[in-house]
């Protein structure tokens, strides 16, 4: 239940100074408090995308091994009907036009964004 007010003004006051500098230190003890649920929430995100990130960087170099492997493959095959100088240099034009398409795909879709 709900205290009744006392009606008569309190017979000792706080000088207003001390007021002030207890409503300053309450607001910089709040600032700091928040300040450490804005890092502890930030750390725990931080912490739930560690393990898909390091997964997703094991993925990248599996595929770049992957495009590495389908390169040698196509210089092998185009090996066997042409001069091995040729074949290389025709499986990296492969290769290279399409990172190139890719890249150039990309750089149009970032300059098509609002």
């Amino acid at each position: 239940m709900l205290k009744p007010t006392d009606p008569s003004p309190p017979t000792s006051e706080r000088p207003i100074g001390e007021i002030v500098r207890e409503l300053v230190d309450d607001g910089k003890a709040y600032a700091r408090a928040e300040v450490n649920v804005a890092k502890t929430i930030a750390s725990e995100r931080a912490n739930a995308f560690k393990v898909p990130a390091i997964l997703f960087a094991g993925a990248l170099l599996i595929g770049i091994a992957a495009i590495n492997v389908l390169a040698f493959t196509i210089f092998v095959g185009l090996a066997l009907i042409m001069q091995p100088v040729l074949a290389g240099l025709v499986a990296f034009v492969l290769v290279a036009g399409t990172a190139g398409l890719l890249a150039w795909i990309g750089v149009q879709k970032l300059r098509a964004k609002p």
